[in-house]
């Protein structure tokens, strides 16, 4: 049952603005591929063909402490820091070496998602729920 994944990734040129510093909406898509990454290492797919059931974010915030750039590595941290029945909530942690880049947060909420209807948050299935554990001092 993983509770937290860790990957280091180097920035590429596409992800920078025009100072060359890493756009902020960038660092939202770093969390989201640690976030799949830690389903996988936990065997499932977080959108599987043909699910019912799906994950909209329904909380997403950062807090920037340090420039991001160009060529620069980097290391991303994501953690299970809760879980309700409907929800799962995730902290992140990116950092080069010992320098706190960004911290930031997650929830997702698990809906039934069927065609022509509105989707509904329902219970978190047992045999998802069991992959999974809140991390201990999982809050960055």
């Amino acid at each position: 049952m993983p509770s937290e994944y860790r990957f280091r990734r180097r920035v590429q040129f596409y992800e920078t603005d025009a100072a060359g510093i890493v756009h902020f909406s960038w660092f939202f898509r770093y969390m989201e591929e640690a976030e799949h990454a830690l389903w996988r290492e936990a065997g499932l797919s977080i959108a599987p063909p043909g699910a019912e059931i799906g994950w909209p974010r329904v909380a997403a915030s950062f807090d920037f402490h340090s420039a991001l750039r160009f060529e620069e590595e980097f290391d991303v941290w994501l953690r299970v820091a809760g879980m309700t029945k409907k929800t799962i909530r995730y902290t992140c942690l990116l950092a080069r070496g010992e320098t706190k880049i960004a911290t930031g947060t997650l929830t997702v909420a698990c809906v039934h998602q069927r065609p022509n209807e509105p989707m509904k948050a329902v219970e978190i299935p047992p045999e998802i729920a069991a992959r999974f554990q809140v991390a201990p001092g999982a809050d960055v």
